[in-house]
């Protein structure tokens, strides 16, 4: 909306081209969504259902009672602030529209009684990875670059959209399994996505940096990357809330749409690859857990048999660390992780 107020006035007042600036958008986009989501979160909190407590998780009592849920808040302010400042762009709007798909998902989740089953919720989740991957195809070839190579590939999309729902549906389950101490989904997610913000605005958005670079040049790649800072704004200010001892939880609303929006902003680099520098401890933490229960379930295969899952009820209840401490020591391994892959990505060409 901003952006095409600035580009009818900007004929009458000059200074008003501003509003066309991306630069500019982003950072509005930051920080109002932290402001929106700040200001909402404390007066809507109590609102919100009561955790219910995971069965079999470490200390699962702790939480139990809490305010969750809290996604549909903060979620919904971030798709609000989206369409105040982003350009039009019908692919944004197509997902801003399946982000609140995926909240909604994880909303009724959070205040049903009862737990939805695990094969329903994946199911959920599959579909809607499948309608988000023909949105990002557009039902065409995608194309995509990959390491270590100046060469780009062409995939048909009935490769593309399958693959790119797998993608999307591992990065929502992970996102979801790891919310299980405080601040650490949130905190893991708001590292992951200012990574990526950054390699879509000021790498491949941006067609100098990303010639020198070797890199493919998106031009709405800035789109996208005022989209990866508005969630940062909207996470700090639910962070605030969800420091240890926690306030308010983020429930499935949550960690399901950070999911979500994490795996579609991957596919938007075009390498599906980038999910394993900016995403790593996510996986690990969270997606070893799924493989270990889908090979048991279904092949009857056990693995890490001596190790809980998601990773973090595991230092917890046998290394004996503190929430703080698990918080801590995946942030900084994530952030090393991320900063000395994201260099070999971009420059090992």
């Amino acid at each position: 909306m901003l952006y095409m107020i600035g580009e009818w006035l900007q004929e009458y007042f000059g200074p008003a081209r501003l509003l066309t600036s991306r630069l500019l958008l982003g950072g509005l986009g930051l920080l109002v969504s932290w402001l929106v989501a700040f200001v909402l979160l404390p007066r809507l909190m109590n609102r919100l259902p009561r955790d219910r407590g995971r069965e079999h998780a470490f200390e699962s009592s702790v939480a139990r009672g809490k305010p969750t849920g809290a996604g549909i808040i903060f979620v919904s302010s971030f798709v609000a602030v989206q369409l105040l400042v982003q350009p039009v762009n019908w692919q944004v709007l197509a997902i801003l529209a399946l982000t609140l798909l995926v909240m909604l998902s994880g909303w009724l989740d959070d205040k049903s009684a009862v737990s939805w089953g695990e094969y329903r919720k994946g199911l959920i989740d599959l579909s809607i990875a499948l309608v988000t991957g023909a949105v990002l195809c557009s039902m065409g070839d995608a194309t995509i670059w990959l390491p270590l190579t100046k060469t780009t590939v062409a995939v048909p999309p009935w490769v593309f959209i399958p693959a790119s729902a797998v993608l999307i549906w591992a990065a929502i389950n992970s996102t979801n399994c790891t919310d299980g101490v405080d601040g650490l989904s949130g905190t893991l997610s708001a590292i992951a996505l200012t990574y990526l913000g950054g390699m879509l605005y000021f790498v491949l958005g941006h067609r100098e940096i990303a010639d020198y670079l070797l890199l493919p040049h998106y031009a709405d790649g800035a789109s996208w990357g005022i989209m990866a800072f508005s969630m940062v704004g909207t996470l700090a200010s639910y962070l605030w809330y969800n420091a240890h001892p926690s306030v308010l939880l983020m429930g499935d609303a949550g960690s399901r749409s950070l999911g979500f929006l994490l795996g579609v902003l991957v596919i938007k680099t075009g390498n599906p690859f980038i999910i394993f520098i900016v995403s790593g401890v996510l996986l690990i933490n969270g997606g070893t857990g799924l493989v270990k229960v889908a090979l048991l379930r279904f092949a009857r295969i056990a693995i890490f048999r001596t190790v809980r899952f998601p990773l973090h009820d595991h230092v917890r209840h046998n290394k004996g660390w503190s929430n703080p401490q698990v918080l801590v020591r995946f942030t900084v391994l994530q952030v090393v992780i991320s900063l000395v892959m994201m260099i070999l990505l971009i420059k090992v060409r």
